[in-house]
């Protein structure tokens, strides 16, 4: 990926429209805010709304069938985020041997357990807390980590990455994909999509809302994760021939354990 991006080029007006006003508000949220408050409330309404009907169904997708160069069978794998677990589709031979779910919302662990369940996949789950990288799961015992969508969403990164890089086991792989978040493609599409639902559906100011819910851009998450494991392979979606962020929506990511970081 290029290192000039659009976003570095725009008055705070225009960039504030497009990916939060991150000098305002910052990128930690604030609990005792209104707007967070209430999107406390509104997030399952909002997943649903936007995530999985029409075009967000389409992007994630998109970033779910890198699960189909992943060997499963067997394998303890821990998920990060897990969601409703739609890449289970893209599975590769049989089902893991441990499947362990760690999120910070009980709701969306309870959605990925049913669906493990209803697959006949065995699971485990555990509620984490917001402010704490902390997993009570002992050194490198982890085959596999999958994240899909949920790296843009921790801050700051580098404490999670560094626990993740403990769990796992040597020569494990990290798994999953990320918006291009920070890039012209993703900021412009949410324009037309999430940011609309929020005015319409809601008092939130959305300014605020993708400060707090999206502080990694994915140039850093990238950088991030190239620090910390060895890159096995990265991919932009819809348009790899073009490395280019700004003109993408996904980028899909394998990471190898190292032996030392």
């Amino acid at each position: 990926m290029r290192k000039l991006f659009v976003r570095n080029l725009l008055p705070d007006s225009l960039s504030s429209v497009l990916w939060g006003n991150r000098n305002k508000w910052g990128m930690t949220a604030r609990r005792d805010d209104p707007c967070w408050q209430e999107w406390s409330r509104t997030y399952l309404e909002f997943y649903t709304a936007n995530q999985r009907a029409g075009v967000g169904t389409l992007v994630n997708e998109a970033g779910y069938r890198i699960m189909s160069r992943i060997e499963m069978a067997g394998k303890t794998v821990l998920e990060i985020g897990p969601g409703d677990i739609r890449h289970i589709a893209y599975w590769r031979g049989g089902h893991p041997g441990r499947y362990i779910l760690a999120d910070v919302q009980r709701e969306m662990l309870d959605k990925g357990a049913q669906k493990l369940t209803n697959a006949g996949v065995s699971s485990s789950s555990m509620l984490m807390e917001r402010d704490s990288a902390a997993l009570p799961i002992p050194d490198g015992t982890i085959d596999i980590i999958v994240s899909f969508y949920s790296l843009e969403h921790i801050y700051p990164l580098a404490p999670y990455l560094a626990e993740l890089h403990r769990v796992l086991r040597a020569g494990g792989i990290v798994v999953g994909a990320i918006p291009a978040e920070g890039g012209l493609a993703w900021g412009g599409g949410r324009c037309l999509t999430s940011r609309r639902w929020l005015k319409r559906n809601t008092t939130i100011d959305p300014d605020k809302i993708i400060c707090w819910e999206h502080p990694n851009f994915a140039d850093e998450i990238v950088a991030e994760l190239n620090n910390r494991f060895l890159r096995l392979h990265t991919s932009l979606w819809p348009f790899p021939f073009l490395p280019l962020l700004d003109m993408n929506l996904i980028i899909r990511f394998i990471y190898e354990k190292r032996d030392s970081a």
